[in-house]
């Protein structure tokens, strides 16, 4: 069993990471070359953004500039409902992000109290997003939305590729994703439901986890970045 302990409140709890992955095309507009011209010179000049990196980018400027944001929202907020989520997006943190490429990780550490919810903006460049345990890959391009499990191990990489390869990701813009990523609360009732989480599964009480982290089968792991698969945590 893979738990993942996450910080609730002031304690430590443990749940079951889950294995769904919710997924769909969404129709968006795509965004206006003012707005695609400032996140090429972002992700080109300002931000040093290496193969397998995902960093947050900035967004107060896009908000401005980018008519067409609350369309997205708006589309991303009628498949959320669709799928069993209604109202989740209006109390969620959204960032702008971007990668180039991305290693396999999982979030778990940092944010194991919350599913992602991510709308891919880019045009389809060749890249999936792939989950190293399932084996489900998820062809990248604009409207992809997607909704899974923060402790899920998964990577952006080449549609013809088996794992992670830096070389893959050359510095020019095609090889850039950009996407919208809200946290969603995973003790929200629906979000637990849809993604069937089962709480407090941890072999001993609460009390006795310090830390947030992954467990498979008891033991802390990690995630081998070019491959996915579990490594004993250090």
């Amino acid at each position: 069993m893979l738990i993942s302990c996450y910080s609730s409140g002031e304690a430590i709890r443990s749940r079951r990471v889950s294995d769904v992955v919710l997924s769909s095309v969404v129709d968006i507009p795509m965004p206006s070359q003012r707005v695609l011209m400032d996140w090429d010179r972002e992700t080109s000049s300002r931000m040093n953004l290496e193969a397998g990196d995902v960093e947050v980018m900035p967004f107060a400027r896009t908000r401005v500039r980018w008519s067409d944001y609350t369309r997205c929202v708006e589309a991303m907020s009628d498949w959320t409902g669709s799928v069993g989520l209604p109202e989740v997006l209006v109390s969620s943190d959204v960032a702008l992000m971007a990668c180039r490429g991305a290693r396999y990780h999982h979030d778990a550490a940092q944010y194991g109290g919350a599913a992602f919810c991510n709308l891919f903006l880019t045009e389809d460049q060749g890249f999936d997003l792939h989950f190293a345990s399932t084996g489900e890959r998820i062809p990248l391009k604009r409207g992809t939305a997607v909704i899974f499990d923060t402790g899920q191990p998964h990577g952006v990489i080449r549609r013809d590729s088996s794992g992670f390869n830096a070389d893959d990701f050359t510095l020019n813009r095609e090889c850039v994703q950009i996407f919208l990523t809200w946290e969603l609360p995973i003790e929200n009732t629906y979000v637990a439901r849809a993604l069937n989480i089962d709480f407090d599964v941890a072999p001993w009480p609460s009390s006795q986890a310090d830390a947030e982290q992954l467990l498979l089968n008891g033991e802390a792991v990690t995630t081998c970045p070019y491959s996915g698969r579990w490594l004993r945590a250090e």
